[in-house]
């Protein structure tokens, strides 16, 4: 595993919790993220959910609070979660508040100064992790999904909405959906992108809605209803679900709003079971279509192969009776 230091390792549900470490490309510094490998891994290929933290957040808040390994062990899912944000990268200014900067990233490329070096994270979660992750893991090919909380869930959705066909499934729990409005995304926003408003929309799931074009896509959204940001007009899921009713076509959403439940990871850990069986569900509905279609594929081929071969026996060109025609087609079948 090349460019990757495990920092831990725990068995759990029969699987393992990893955390890692290598050097980011992407963001100039040392960045750690955990690997749940289901005991599926140990024997096969498995799909890929990666998960993404809220504000203040690491890569082991979740794996030490959402309760995620016992149902993706049951489903044979891998669940990779990032860090939130680059680390000592002595930016100054970058730990003194907790929604912006260090565990702050908001999952966007940063476009200005001093920020635009470090802070690529929308990079990082959508290109250079996967790659890492497909490179020294048995992930199934383009068979991943993505979730998150908070700002990983605002994350989740606009990673989605901005790479049509690139996730199978994307939920998210008390997302950050429209942060070009809410005073946590003004603020992270101006920092890392500028001044320029015009610019924010990109990087805004509620906005890229409106102009989405890809695939059909479904997006997954789950709400607390005593949640005290949705409150404060943080989350503003009523803008999200506004812009779906605009472009329904080409999205499906499902909204829950959940009586009782506030913001916290009480709240993640409650429906995360419910969360992992429907990313499961469709990754394996959509791994099974390319099982289908592969072999239909190979079948094509294999037809075409024994015609070639019982064409030149016709021609008499093979004398040698049954005994050539079954090394020819142990030969060609290899190849198919």
């Amino acid at each position: 595993m090349a460019n990757l230091k495990e920092l831990s390792s725990s068995c759990c549900f029969d699987g393992y919790q990893k955390v890692f470490s290598h050097e980011s490309n992407e963001l100039k510094c040392v960045m750690k993220f955990s690997v749940f490998l289901p005991p599926a891994a140990a024997k096969e290929k498995v799909p890929v959910i990666y998960w993404l933290s809220g504000l203040t957040c690491t890569e082991r808040n979740f794996i030490e609070k959402g309760g995620a390994q016992q149902y993706a062990s049951k489903h044979g899912v891998m669940i990779v979660g990032p860090d939130t944000s680059p680390r000592d990268v002595n930016i100054p200014g970058e730990d003194d508040s907790f929604d912006f900067g260090s565990g702050a990233g908001f999952y966007v490329d940063a476009t200005q100064e001093p920020w635009k070096k470090h802070y690529r994270m929308y990079s990082y979660v959508t290109k250079e992790l996967p790659k890492l992750i497909a490179d020294n893991f048995p992930i199934i090919p383009n068979k991943q999904s993505i979730m998150g909380h908070s700002m990983g869930g605002h994350g989740a959705l606009i990673c989605a909405l901005k790479n049509p066909g690139k996730y199978c499934c994307v939920s998210a729990f008390a997302p950050i959906c429209n942060p070009i409005l809410g005073n946590w995304g003004k603020k992270a926003f101006t920092g890392y992108l500028g001044k320029d408003t015009s610019t924010w929309s990109e990087w805004d799931s509620t906005e890229l809605i409106k102009n989405y074009n890809g695939p059909c896509i479904e997006l997954f959204v789950e709400q607390g209803k005593e949640d005290e940001y949705l409150h404060k007009q943080e989350l503003l899921p009523d803008n999200l679900i506004s812009s779906y009713q605009k472009n329904c076509e080409k999205i499906k959403l499902i909204y829950k709003l959940r009586e009782k439940y506030d913001h916290s990871y009480f709240f993640v850990t409650s429906f995360i079971a419910e969360h992992i069986a429907h990313h499961a569900k469709i990754l394996m509905i959509k791994f099974a279509s390319i099982q289908v279609s592969y072999t239909f594929r190979r079948m094509a081929r294999c037809h075409s192969i024994l015609h070639v071969v019982f064409r030149t026996l016709e021609d008499n060109k093979y004398k040698c009776g049954m005994i050539c025609t079954f090394e020819i087609l142990k030969q060609s079948l290899m190849f198919a």
